[in-house]
């Protein structure tokens, strides 16, 4: 997972800010490293594979609720995936905790 071409196709997609991207970006590395979509779906984490299940999430989330939202749903599926939802944008100071 190449989190600078994450974040350069998550700004073509959804927009938001550098922080959102790059937080977003972090947890995609964070959970590719962590080997789980290999084990649970059976292919690594890609960027485009990323990108099209965050198209899939309700219109007008933010590129941050996208990611939350799929994580979501890969912890009702398989369990484990929450600890790799997005809780806090640095320099988002008016989000606080995301949830």
């Amino acid at each position: 997972m190449d989190p600078q071409r994450l974040d350069g196709a998550l700004e073509r997609e959804f927009g938001g800010t550098a922080a959102e991207r790059r937080a977003v970006a972090r947890a995609a590395r964070d959970l590719a490293d962590s080997g789980r979509p290999s084990r649970d779906r059976g292919h690594a984490l890609t960027v485009p594979g990323v990108i099209d299940n965050l198209g899939d999430a309700p219109e007008g989330s933010s590129v941050v609720d996208r990611w939350n939202w799929w994580l979501g749903s890969l912890d009702v599926a398989y369990g484990g995936y929450d600890y790799f939802t997005v809780r806090f944008v640095e320099g988002d100071e008016t989000a606080g905790l995301r949830r």
